[in-house]
């Protein structure tokens, strides 16, 4: 499960899509958020932003990482292990939902 972290390759295969109740806009090269739930308003950054545009349809998680490795053109381990970082931040927040494959 994401929230304690991918500890074998079945982990990879969860999927994950945007939670409802959240409106996004760009601004300035950088992709903000509100929830409707909360409240609360987000910034998620170039990179945040492209992962919320990836996950508007439901992807799996390894999907997702090889995306964005490609993407950034970074070491696939690294790009994991910030992105799962980033996506525990936003499951904590109730802004995205993981559904088993």
């Amino acid at each position: 499960m994401i929230e304690a972290g991918l500890t074998n390759a079945q982990d990879t295969e969860q999927i994950v899509v945007r939670a409802e109740g959240n409106m996004a806009s760009d601004m300035n090269g950088e992709k903000v958020m509100f929830s409707t739930r909360t409240g609360k308003y987000y910034n998620l950054g170039a990179v945040g932003g492209r992962i919320w545009e990836l996950i508007a349809e439901p992807i799996a998680l390894g999907r997702l990482v090889d995306a964005l490795a490609s993407e950034y053109e970074v070491e696939r381990a690294t790009c994991e292990r910030e992105a799962l970082a980033f996506l525990r931040q936003m499951y904590r927040e109730s802004l995205i939902e993981l559904r088993p494959s």
